[in-house]
């Protein structure tokens, strides 16, 4: 990813604007679902198009830059990919802020069953159907929660999702529910744990590795104090054993949101380098 001067990046901005991705119905009633649809000229034929999924997640993604630097990181991503030959749309999936209470706290969602992300996949069949994009080219980015949905997308469905990065994503939430529930009960009635933890790893990308067939990146730094390094490092050894093909980028001396301007100037330049290989855009 070659810099953008100050004098140009102007002419290649993308305007995004608000997309309405219906999402099948739930238990507790259907969604609209909103995201930021970044799409140039029609010209030139189909163009190859990406999922972006926020971490957090209660957060929600805006049309222009974001208020959290974290983010306003990721749209400059996003108009880099889009003002060279990718479409982009960013989903705002439940688990996020700004939409409802029921919105916010959907059931049997993250490590209780993973419901959110077919949200995610609802926006993979959208672009599927968005005319300017190639349905064969679509890919899927994101860090921390939007790693652990990346993941999630590629695991489940390469079928839609061709290639992926995916930086400090979660990998298997069963490691993570000690510190949610905290250490077991000393006492005979120990409750649901087992079932917990049989449910956690079900709603992990871990579980689904045996159906993972698209090329992915991943991205951590190995002093990350919210996801643990091991997480990554455990993943690209599934990965391998599946003989799926994967690059592996450590950071060294970096935490969970990188410190250093280098660290995320190396890290999005991989980002975009991976996917223009992968996914092949034309643009420069």
């Amino acid at each position: 990813m070659a810099p953008v001067s100050p004098s140009s990046a102007p002419d290649r901005k993308i305007r995004p604007r608000w997309a309405w991705s219906p999402r099948r119905a739930a238990p507790n009633g259907s969604w609209k679902l909103s995201c930021q649809l970044f799409q140039g000229s029609n010209s030139g034929g189909a163009k190859p198009a990406v999922i972006f999924v926020h971490g957090g997640p209660p957060r929600q993604m805006l049309l222009g830059w974001h208020y959290m630097d974290y983010y306003s990181n990721a749209y400059a991503v996003n108009q880099y990919l889009a003002a060279h030959g990718f479409v982009v749309l960013s989903v705002n999936y439940r688990l996020g802020i700004g939409y409802g209470r029921a919105f916010n706290h959907p059931e049997h969602a993250g490590l209780a069953g993973a419901a959110e992300y077919q949200d995610v996949l609802a926006g993979g069949r959208f672009l599927q159907a968005l005319p300017g994009v190639d349905p064969k080219r679509i890919g899927i980015w994101g860090g921390s929660y939007g790693g652990y949905l990346t993941a999630m997308a590629l695991a489940r469905n390469s079928d839609v999702f061709k290639a992926g990065v995916d930086l400090h994503g979660v990998h298997d939430w069963s490691r993570f529910l000690t510190r949610v529930l905290g250490n077991p009960e000393g006492r005979f009635e120990q409750g649901d744990r087992q079932q917990a933890m049989a449910t956690a790893f079900a709603s992990s990308p871990d579980a689904d590795v045996a159906g993972w067939r698209s090329p992915v990146l991943l991205i951590q730094g190995d002093d990350d104090r919210n996801v643990p390094f091991q997480q990554t490092v455990d993943l690209a050894r599934r990965l391998g054993d599946q003989h799926v093909a994967f690059e592996e980028m450590v950071i060294p001396n970096e935490i969970h949101g990188f410190l250093r301007h280098q660290s995320w100037f190396t890290a999005d330049t991989a980002t975009v380098r991976f996917l223009e290989e992968k996914l092949g855009a034309t643009e420069k």
